[in-house]
């Protein structure tokens, strides 16, 4: 091994086996997802506002106040469980189930869970989440039960929705973050080979890409763990 890839192979951080150490790594990742959704939703809602039945509208008149919390990190919990004047993400999600809102409101949920260390919790919500079709909060939401299964320590599921997520919709926004995520759990399992094919991937196909800024010092690891 060159001397180069020993220096890149010390650069990139080794995972950890401790609990929250897969968040701890990819915060910034964590909080690029999370913050795609809000951007996301908002301007679905926007668009869809005017065309929904009147409950459903109802539902998105309420869902907006509680987006506004969600924006705000002090604020958060009010989102989750309203303020007395508005409801939260929870109780739209219950009280209008079957309604576009209440299926956006299911993905908040399991955002905001996922950032307060409710693994499970998070799961409950975006496991109740349908595709809408949309090419970035399908897969992003995707990624996010990856997220939650992977600080339950369960790498293989958590695989398999990374990979699910990183194919589905194919893009430069959400499939780069998508493969590493997945290159990690893969390197969580001693699956050095398939981390390199996913560290890989992003440095062939997205060399645009954020995560192929730093790619080289990630393959350099896997490479040398084979």
């Amino acid at each position: 091994m060159s001397s180069n890839q020993k220096h890149n192979t010390a650069a990139a951080p080794t995972p950890k086996q401790g609990s929250g150490s897969f968040i701890q790594e990819n915060q910034k990742s964590l909080v690029f997802i999370l913050g795609g959704i809000v951007v996301l939703v908002l301007l679905y809602l926007g668009y869809q506002r005017f065309y929904l039945a009147p409950r459903a509208e109802t539902a998105a008149d309420q869902l907006f106040k509680a987006e506004t919390y969600a924006t705000v990190d002090s604020l958060q919990q009010r989102a989750i469980d309203g303020d007395g004047s508005y409801p939260g993400f929870k109780e739209i999600a219950e009280e209008y189930e079957n309604t576009k809102s209440a299926n956006i409101a299911n993905a908040y949920l399991g955002g905001l869970y996922l950032r307060q260390g409710k693994y499970q919790e998070a799961i409950n919500a975006l496991e109740k989440y349908s595709n809408t079709g949309s090419t970035i909060l399908d897969p992003l939401v995707s990624g996010l039960l990856g997220d939650a299964y992977s600080e339950l320590k369960d790498y293989k599921k958590a695989a398999s929705y990374y990979k699910k997520a990183a194919e589905k919709n194919t893009n430069l926004f959400t499939s780069p973050l998508l493969l590493k995520k997945l290159g990690l759990v893969y390197e969580a399992q001693s699956d050095f080979k398939q981390a390199l094919e996913a560290y890989k991937r992003i440095q062939s196909d997205f060399p645009e890409s954020h995560e192929a800024t730093s790619i080289e010092s990630y393959i350099a690891r896997a490479e040398a763990r084979l």
